[in-house]
């Protein structure tokens, strides 16, 4: 081992080469229910990189698995050898002029390929549940698919064309007539028998027909065998062959596609029946329509999502057999798309409905039913007992055989007693998942799942000659199978394909391709249960890996995923010398990087908050002294502001109150950013003309951490107040006062509670009890304050300054808006609250070109975090200023530190938006 990290230096820098431990187990877990902890993990950056990598391997005799996002489903994204994750430099992405071409990097993410591709009405034609965190490298090396795509739009049947790097370390282009030539030079022999191979393929009538059935519904099992059918140009076979190779093959380095039509119109429906079997026999009629997409959900399946908001139709209740369809149909314009729902309503006439078919047009109305629909799997996931793991499989039935292959498989369920499993699919493409929980903590419960998935693949083969794998890979868990699916002619031409592009069986060994027939029964995932109320935060978390994108930690620590993968582990050490120095890697890579801004609830499908375990943890760790210091700044609140306000001006920390926390976070590295304070002056009461008054609070980062230049915060909303003909009261003696979210974050609740009860008590008082509005300038001081009141039932409703400008002062006030282009940053407590719209509205309201970079998602300046680790913020808005125009000069947003670290990373002034309301009014 020591050998291989010292030849590992020679290539890599030493801080993308992890060997402790604890990132090992992190990096190494992706959403399969297998768990193989590399032997080392290596971030590569570049061609060059993946060429030493794949020599070492050879030299060492290790095995390299790459890894994009590890949304990967069945085992294939997991190793004990070499991990090579992708970093930043593999996000590349060029568009044709008219978007009809995509080249793209493997690090892409799915969802932000086609936010690029929006503007053209395009898309990739992959449509994967995950696409919001799945990655373009993981998505063509499993020939991903969807709700939409079926077989004519995955990456196989949309391809371009694809660089590659084979394991000997020779790269081809085939979209480069050179690399074409040079390879046809270096590797004759190699496309030689490629060609062979396929001219004997396409010679055996019996195999060449076999192979187009099997791929006439969608199939991931095995290899893309139809490659040898489809082209008869070795090169062609070559990269159609690499899709769904799932990285045993090659490194797919870039991976071009012709982009589909995005229709701009899109209507969806949720639609009832009785029993499966009508449901079945629906689709069959419905595929001759104009649907895009039509999902199957079975009661059970429905049951996991009844209670999430957005549903039209009330699931609770319904009786057993109910089965669901949700369907989409999409047009280029409103005409055609009416007239499309009259031809998919003709259809659904036919049959006996539990409910009408009411079409939703509001793209909002839309996309709520298709997040609980993607959200099913983790949903269920979430309901299983403690302890236990979540499986889902993957099959396809020819769809004349959808009903009765569905009723089977609900048998098969009643039979090995899996009562909560559920079933939702592509109804189109007779694409069935099926859910349910496992306990793999005995020898019984194993036997018992492996009795279940013989009888399953009995049934989908040998009863209905389907696809054991439809579009989530073969992985380790179909791996023992693939032979009962292919047969031995077609197995053995799998193998043949494997040795001849990777000889030494370095790439990914074991995945797709197995002569253990028990390797599905090995390294199974434990999900030990975390104690206490930590517990209760996350041990429904499957590890989805659904909230990643949103975490400005991941890609430097920890994400929210590995977070709680962590914490699980070290939950069921033994004390001693291992834990204490697996929990000093964790305190920085988990705990002291964690921005605790919520975001990863705001995507995961069961809303869990990483960033409230986090907290607790901290809670757990923090010391009496740091408990009596907290105590003693909440009770001397005034002082503790004038005292960092002084050590801001001083340039010097003259206190560490809270240890690493509210006075040392206004420290050098404040006093390196210029930052200057200033005490709050506006008036203590309304002006006596102003007729219409409101309360307003500000917050204590705006109060500390002052305009360098012009007026202080407080200032600039009172007069914007005032300009629209309010008036304007404050809590008594403010400077005291605080929401407590300093205290909070670093769980210090106690302290946390008692500031935001004397707010409560204080803002109940200004505003009479109600009677006038209560108003914060602070989007983490609104949120906190929400939270703090609801959990205390205190009838008061306080608005952050976003919303209540958009409400009432846009109306109030005559804005002349701006020539020059704007950024707006939409920080997490802003999201949080639903008010991006509201901020959005109100920036162009005062400037004609408003800037809201979509790949920033929180700032990781995390209230003091850009203080403590600024290294957070610096990674967070890595790619801020690339996406800013030249002449942007300004950028706003609705809290303080955001704005600080906003300002660092991007050179330009951020400010609050009330400084552009002030800008922008007259009076």
């Amino acid at each position: 081992m020591s050998h291989l990290i010292d030849d590992l230096s020679q290539c890599l820098p030493l801080e993308r080469i992890i060997t402790d431990p604890v990132r090992r187990l992190a990096y190494g877990t992706d959403a399969s229910f297998y768990r193989l902890t590399p032997e080392v993990v290596v971030i590569a950056e570049s061609e060059t990189e993946i060429r030493h990598l794949m020599a070492l391997a050879h030299r060492h005799e290790q095995s390299l698995t790459f890894r994009a996002a590890g949304t990967s489903l069945s085992g294939q994204a997991v190793t004990d050898g070499i991990l090579v994750l992708l970093g930043d430099a593999w996000r590349s992405m060029t568009l044709s002029a008219d978007g009809h071409h995509a080249r793209l990097g493997p690090g892409v993410v799915g969802a932000e390929a086609n936010r690029r591709l929006a503007p053209f009405s395009r898309k990739i034609g992959p449509d994967p549940a995950s696409i919001n965190t799945c990655k373009i490298g993981g998505i063509a090396a499993n020939n991903a698919s969807g709700m939409c795509c079926g077989t004519a739009q995955n990456t196989y049947r949309t391809l371009a064309g694809l660089r590659i790097m084979l394991a000997d370390g020779t790269i081809l282009d085939s979209e480069a007539p050179s690399s074409r030539q040079s390879f046809q030079e270096t590797h004759r022999k190699l496309l030689q028998q490629l060609q062979a191979m396929g001219e004997r393929v396409r010679a055996d009538e019996a195999l060449s027909e076999r192979i187009r059935r099997k791929f006439s519904i969608k199939n991931t099992t095995g290899y893309s065998l139809n490659a040898l059918v489809d082209y008869e140009d070795p090169i062609d076979i070559l990269i159609h062959l690499m899709i769904g190779s799932e990285g045993t093959l090659g490194f797919l380095s870039q991976i071009s596609y012709h982009t589909v039509e995005e229709h701009a119109c899109k209507a969806s429906a949720l639609v009832l029946f009785a029993d499966m079997e009508t449901a079945c026999k629906t689709v069959r009629q419905l595929k001759s329509t104009p649907v895009s997409a039509v999902e199957i959900m079975d009661r059970p399946a429905l049951r996991s999502v009844e209670n999430q908001p957005g549903l039209p139709i009330a699931l609770q209740g319904l009786p057993d057999g109910t089965t669901a369809l949700l369907i989409e149909t999409r047009a280029r314009n409103p005409a055609t798309l009416t007239s499309q729902i009259s031809m998919i309503e003709a259809v659904l006439s036919a049959f006996p409905l539990a409910s009408a078919a009411a079409f939703q047009r509001d793209s909002k109305d839309c996309e709520a039913l298709w997040k609980v629909r993607k959200g099913m799997f983790p949903s269920v996931g979430a309901m299983r007992p403690v302890g236990t793991t979540v499986i889902i499989e993957d099959v396809a039935f020819p769809l004349d055989s959808l009903a009765a292959g569905t009723l089977d498989l609900q048998a098969l369920f009643l039979k090995h007693g899996y009562h909560e499993a559920i079933i939702f699919g592509h109804a189109l493409e007779g694409n069935l998942h099926f859910v349910f929980t496992q306990d793999f903590s005995s020898p019984e419960e194993v036997a018992r799942y492996a009795a279940f998935m013989d009888d399953v693949c009995d049934l989908v083969v040998k009863k209905y000659d389907g696809s054991l794998k439809a579009e989530h890979g073969t992985g380790r868990n179909m791996a023992p199978f693939v032979e009962l699916e292919w047969g031995q002619a077609a197995t053995e031409l799998m193998w043949k394909i494997k040795r001849l592009l990777d000889p030494a069986g370095i790439l990914n060994p074991g995945v797709i391709l197995n002569k253990d027939k028990q390797v599905h029964l090995q390294n199974l995932k434990p999900m030990p249960a975390i104690e206490g109320t930590a517990g209760d935060l996350v041990n429904r978390c499957i590890e989805c890996g659904f909230c990643e994108p949103q975490c400005p930690s991941a890609g430097l620590t920890f994400s929210p995923r590995q977070r709680i993968v962590i914490s699980r582990d070290l939950a069921h050490k033994p004390i001693g010398p291992t834990r204490y120095t697996e929990e000093h890697t964790y305190r920085y890579y988990g705990m002291d990087t964690c921005a605790g801004c919520g975001l990863c609830s705001t995507v995961c499908p069961i809303g869990i908050d990483t960033g409230a375990l986090i907290r607790e943890q901290r809670a757990e760790q923090a010391s009496t002294v740091a408990r009596y210091l907290g105590k003693q700044a909440a009770n001397h609140f005034a002082a503790t502001a004038a005292l960092a306000r002084h050590s801001l001006t001083a340039g010097k920390i003259t206190s560490k109150i809270l240890g690493n926390s509210f006075v040392q976070a206004f420290s050098a590295q404040a006093w390196k950013k210029g930052l200057t304070a200033t005490k709050v002056n506006a008036p203590k009461t309304a002006q006596a003309s102003m007729q219409d008054e409101v309360v307003y609070f500000s917050g204590c980062a705006g109060r500390i951490f002052g305009e360098s230049n012009g007026d202080d915060l407080p200032t600039v909303i009172t007069r914007v107040m005032n300009k629209a003909g309010l008036g304007v009261r404050l809590p008594k003696e403010q400077e005291g006062l605080c929401c407590g979210q300093p205290f909070f974050s670093k769980g210090l609740f106690d302290s946390a509670d008692q500031k935001a009860q004397e707010l409560a008590e204080a803002i109940l008082d200004a505003c009479e009890g109600g009677r006038l509005p209560v108003v914060f300038d602070a989007s983490p001081c609104t949120l906190r304050m929400r939270q703090y009141l609801q959990t205390k039932n205190i009838p008061l409703s306080v608005l952050d300054f976003g919303e209540f400008a958009h409400d009432t002062l846009l109306d109030r006030l005559t804005l002349t808006p701006q020539s020059s282009p704007i950024a707006l940053h939409l920080n997490c407590s802003a999201k949080r609250l639903d008010e991006g719209d509201k901020l959005q509205a109100i920036a162009q309201a005062c400037a004609y070109t408003v800037i809201s970079p979509a790949t920033v998602k929180c700032c990781g300046f995390g209230g003091d975090r850009g203080f403590a680790v600024p290294e957070l913020n610096k990674h967070a808005l890595r790619d801020l200023k690339t996406e800013l125009p030249v002449d942007c000069t300004h950028g706003y947003s609705s809290n303080r530190t955001c704005e600080i670290g906003l300002t660092e990373n991007t050179g330009i002034p951020y400010r609050s938006i009330a400084y552009l309301l002030d800008a922008c009014s007259n009076g």
